[in-house]
């Protein structure tokens, strides 16, 4: 391994030897372009096809031993209320015709009656899509769907593993009923769902559709359910109005506060932000956090103890934060 991999204060200790056996020789802090000072489209490193990715069989490690200890999440396809249907409906032949104000209005309108809980709109950027996809739509809808943070606090153990993978079912089945309500306007619609990634990294879509800041755990943080939250979204070509980033606050707040930071067993979480393919950003070491990840079930520690997650202080810390933008 190459970098910080491997090093931490309880990583090298408590790393499975079955799991250590299949560590790739290749950092994935290089794989995601950490130092790298020219922007570029991110490279697919997890939650895609496994026999594709270095780290393929880490992720297939991880995913056996989560469905043999929480036997819960082993058929996501059923669990938790399913995904939905797969077959999409088919795009009607007429289109409706409305400004882009009113479409976007009625496709948030539509997310919010069908199971997502906040929804925003962006511009497409080529810079989000992995290497070897390609995208030729030009809106993206990114919904959210709220976590009870009382079932995530319990991570790392199941119950967190539980709460998160049923939210991941629910955005999915929110992205796959707004693509066919979009589909039968007479627009193209591709939805997609986690856990498994798509064609595109959601993160920067989502802060650019107004869902909220990057945290320093790496997780957008919402105003209103802090990082206790899912991302889901449909690619589309419907003439959409679209958003425009939020900030409140988080970006200065998260330079002096290190409560994710400090809870990180694995010490995955830097002090400050770092280049990652040419911007910088909080960024979480892949090395560090990935091993520790895989056997905790998909860990959360760092979104559960983030203030901005915990019910009775997040709305404080927000009008905290933003009566101080006000007085700058």
């Amino acid at each position: 391994m190459t970098g910080r991999a491997f090093d931490g204060r309880v990583l090298e200790a408590t790393i499975d030897p079955e799991q250590r056996t299949l560590i790739p020789n290749v950092s994935g802090n290089a794989i995601n372009g950490l130092g790298e000072t020219e922007v570029r489209r991110p490279t697919p490193i997890y939650w895609h096809d496994p026999r594709s990715l270095p780290h393929g069989a880490m992720q297939m490690w991880m995913l056996r031993k989560t469905s043999a200890d929480v036997p819960e999440t082993a058929d996501m396809e059923t669990a938790f209320g399913g995904r939905g249907s797969r077959k999409r409906t088919s795009v009607a032949e007429r289109r409706t015709e409305a400004t882009p104000d009113a479409f976007a209005e009625a496709a948030k309108r539509f997310a919010l009656a069908h199971e997502a809980d906040a929804a925003g709109i962006a511009r497409m950027k080529p810079e989000w899509v992995f290497e070897g996809f390609e995208v030729d739509l030009p809106r993206i809808v990114v919904l959210a769907v709220a976590m009870d943070h009382a079932a995530l606090a319990h991570a790392p153990d199941p119950p967190s593993i539980v709460e998160v993978s049923r939210q991941y079912n629910r955005g999915t089945r929110a992205a796959r009923s707004l693509a066919d309500w979009i589909r039968e306007q007479g627009y193209r619609a591709e939805p997609h769902g986690g856990p498994m990634a798509g064609p595109v990294t959601m993160i920067p879509p989502a802060i650019e559709a107004g869902l909220g800041e990057l945290g320093k755990h790496g997780s957008i943080i919402n105003r209103e359910f802090g990082a206790s939250f899912r991302l889901a979204g449909v690619l589309t070509d419907m003439p959409l109005s679209v958003d425009n980033p939020d900030s409140f606050g988080v970006d200065a707040f998260c330079m002096n506060c290190r409560v994710c930071e400090q809870a990180c067993p694995p010490d995955a979480i830097a002090p400050a932000k770092q280049t990652v393919r040419g911007t910088e950003k909080w960024y979480v070491d892949f090395d560090r956090c990935v091993p520790y990840f895989n056997q905790t079930y998909g860990c959360g520690i760092c979104i559960a103890v983030c203030p901005w997650s915990r019910p009775e202080v997040g709305p404080k810390l927000l009008q905290k934060m933003l009566r101080r933008l006000e007085r700058a």
